[in-house]
């Protein structure tokens, strides 16, 4: 059971390396801050993740691994897109996130194991993780428009 599951050294190093692979500068925070004035305040165009103590990006990486990982656009969690883009990205990240069955079973596991190992939010919406970041893309595509993610720590 996810809240059983206690985190190991592995579940630490790789949380510490996605962490130390977020650029902070005062630029990129900066330009975070700009983006997020752009941002729609609600509706198919928004999702917000947020939890205390443990990175709910970390653990859409760590349920993925590393193979649909690297089909999100961007960086980690940090993207921004022009319209054509947005399309051209989209087919990776539908085979990244679109899960079902036993995957995506395996995945809100992971999920929910990590926000309870290395955070304090067993409850946290695994199922909107999974859905929310693709939800965003295809209504991107859908309307023409650009998208932009980040991850943020405050």
């Amino acid at each position: 059971m996810a809240g059983e599951w206690q985190a190991g050294d592995d579940a630490f190093r790789l949380s510490d390396f996605l962490d130390t692979c977020r650029d902070d500068s005062d630029q990129v925070e900066a330009l975070r801050d700009a983006l997020m004035d752009h941002f729609p305040t609600e509706g198919e165009g928004l999702f917000i993740a947020t939890a205390r103590k443990a990175s709910p990006f970390s653990a859409l990486a760590y349920a993925l691994g590393p193979d649909a990982v690297i089909r999100l656009p961007g960086w980690l969690g940090d993207f921004l897109l022009k319209s054509d883009e947005v399309r051209a990205a989209l087919p990776a990240a539908e085979e990244a996130l679109a899960l079902d069955g036993a995957r995506r079973r395996q995945a809100v596991e992971r999920i929910h194991a990590w926000m309870t190992g290395l955070g304090d939010a067993p409850d946290h919406d695994a199922d909107g993780l999974l859905d929310g970041p693709l939800r965003v893309l295809r209504h991107a595509a859908r309307t023409g428009q650009g998208a932009a993610g980040h991850v943020r720590w405050y």
